[in-house]
């Protein structure tokens, strides 16, 4: 069970790293990337990124190299900008596949809704 401290920081590291993404990071491997959550260690030196990448699977396997190589750089950021943190969290970067799943069942439904549908007219 995570603290609501750890669950604030947590969702403040996340704005933060989505904005360094998107505004700093000049990485040609980083792709559409998407950060769905952040779990904060109780002693807030650990964040474990949940990242999101749309593409095939070699996209995704270039984005999260971009992202670990980048780490230093989205650390040092983040140290600068979350002035009320002693440390900057030491991140791991992991693939989420939810976003990718959810579409998925989308797309499936999208298939049987319409011919359910039908039968009823």
């Amino acid at each position: 069970m995570t603290s609501y401290r750890a669950d604030q920081v947590g969702e403040q590291v996340r704005e933060e790293i989505m904005s360094i993404i998107r505004r700093e990071l000049r990485d040609p491997r980083i792709g559409f990337v998407s950060i769905t959550a952040v779990r904060m260690s109780p002693d807030l030196r650990n964040a474990r990124v949940r990242v999101s990448v749309l593409g095939n699977p070699d996209q995704k396997k270039a984005s999260m190299k971009g992202l670990d190589s980048a780490k230093g750089l989205i650390r040092h950021e983040l140290g600068r900008r979350l002035q009320n943190l002693k440390f900057s969290p030491d991140l791991r970067f992991e693939l989420d596949p939810s976003i990718e799943y959810s579409v998925h069942i989308s797309e499936l439904l999208k298939e049987v809704l319409p011919a359910s549908e039908e039968g009823k007219k």
